[in-house]
């Protein structure tokens, strides 16, 4: 017979005798009051101690009459005492069994509590086991928020190394420092959800001890009031205990005892509700923050590319006019070669004519004459010392202009360095660095 049915014992056939109505046997007791009796006045001097027949028979028709009720009395004892025997007998055993029943109902409500909180204690488990893993999510994130945050501070101070005209406040820095931001501010909503998911898992705990203790009672009382059930007139096992049919102090009425757990239940129900809300919203938290970082994230490197375009131009640009630049100093330097050439070859006619007219003003007396050919030797020294002046203003022009073509190359080539240099830090240090930033699937807590 299983604890959780109705133990009854088996019932005992009733036995009783038949009352037989005995007869109702009047007696009419004779009383002596003759001249020879003993009652009444004695007579003067002598009276015998002797009784009368009548007075005899008179007593010994009392003692029957005695005899005869004490024995109808005691079978009257003895069929109302067999009455009382069958009747109690019965009355226990229905007793014993109605309180059998009693036991096996209670265990029924017993097991079904019982049932009760152990679904209840394995939905907690489950849910705190779920946010227990949402936990783990929001850890993950925000660790990959650290090293976002890591990589975009990184990218501000490299590029403060940019040199010159290059370090300006462009585009990139803009939308990095609002990356910046965001990262604090998600960093700040993941660890406020972070806080409240450890003081649901601390409540669900709590919740699930309530009901542990709970379940934990009702199992000892289960297993008591199976053994308490198993219990009959056989056992032995049984014996007196007179003081145990008497309520306790700390006892508690039925309905106290089912509000008890159904407000163990209902607390953590409202626990494990509370907990799911918190799940869903974690959730959310975590795939808008993963998206919204990787959003700026891909803005922060649209930046960064439509940068480097402008800067691969602007550094062509230079390098192109570079190159003319050297093309025209190197035909400079050819011009200004030629020039001094030039110079150099007016030096051999001037000498010529100034000789001649040298020589010619050793011509004796009025020999020393202004002819054609003295005209013409001046007019020569002239017109060459004109082309030597001509020549070397233009040699000087074309210094001047090599020199500052020179410094513009140097410009050029500083410029096209300092934009190298502004590519090297956008492009390796920044961009490639770049790609070490978290995936949305790990912005968004999974491995």
């Amino acid at each position: 017979m299983s604890a959780g049915e109705v133990l009854v014992s088996h019932p005992q056939i009733a036995r009783c005798i038949p009352e037989e109505e005995l007869p109702c046997k009047p007696y009419c007791m004779i009383k002596n009051l003759g001249l020879h009796s003993s009652a009444g006045l004695a007579t003067a001097g002598f009276r015998t101690a002797k009784y009368i027949p009548e007075e005899w028979m008179q007593n010994n028709y009392s003692k029957y009459y005695q005899s005869f009720a004490d024995r109808d009395t005691a079978e009257n004892l003895r069929n109302e005492s067999k009455s009382l025997i069958v009747e109690r007998e019965k009355l226990t055993q229905d007793t014993q069994a109605s309180s059998t029943k009693k036991l096996g109902e209670r265990l029924q409500d017993i097991f079904f509590w019982k049932s009760e909180l152990k679904r209840e204690i394995e939905d907690l488990l489950a849910e705190t086991e779920l946010l227990l893993e949402r936990k783990r999510r929001l850890e993950i994130a925000l660790d990959a928020t650290e090293i976002a945050m890591f990589i975009s501070t990184d990218n501000l101070q490299n590029r403060e190394r940019r040199q010159g005209p290059d370090l300006v406040k462009d585009v990139v820095e803009d939308e990095l420092l609002r990356e910046v931001d965001l990262i604090q501010n998600v960093q700040g909503v993941l660890k406020r959800s972070l806080d409240q998911v450890n003081i649901q898992i601390r409540k669900n705990r709590d919740a699930k001890e309530l009901l542990e203790m709970d379940w934990s009672d009702k199992y000892e009382a289960y297993k008591i009031d199976v053994k308490a059930g198993g219990l009959n007139n056989q056992s032995t096992n049984i014996q007196f205990h007179p003081n145990s049919s008497k309520f306790e102090d700390n006892s508690s009425t039925p309905e106290t005892w089912a509000q008890f757990t159904h407000c163990n239940i209902y607390k953590a129900e409202q626990e494990r509700m509370n907990s799911i809300s918190l799940r869903a919203l974690v959730d959310n938290v975590l795939q808008e923050t993963s998206e919204d970082l990787r959003a700026q994230y891909d803005r922060v490197n649209a930046a960064f590319n439509k940068r480097l375009e402008e800067l691969y131009d602007a550094k062509a640009k230079l390098d192109h006019h570079l190159r003319k630049l050297l093309e025209q100093i190197a035909a400079q330097e050819r011009n200004i070669a030629n020039l001094k050439q030039a110079i150099k070859d007016k030096e051999a006619p001037l000498k010529v004519a100034q000789t001649r007219l040298y020589e010619r003003t050793y011509r004796p007396n009025v020999e020393l004459t202004r002819d054609p050919a003295q005209m013409n030797l001046i007019c020569e020294v002239g017109e060459i010392s004109e082309s030597i002046a001509l020549l070397k203003e233009k040699l000087r022009e074309a210094q001047t202009s090599l020199e500052n073509m020179e410094n513009t190359r140097m410009t050029l080539e500083k410029e096209i360095a300092i934009k190298a240099n502004s590519i090297f830090i956008d492009s390796v240090k920044c961009l490639k660095h770049r790609d070490r930033y978290p995936t949305v699937v790990r912005l968004a807590g999974y491995q």
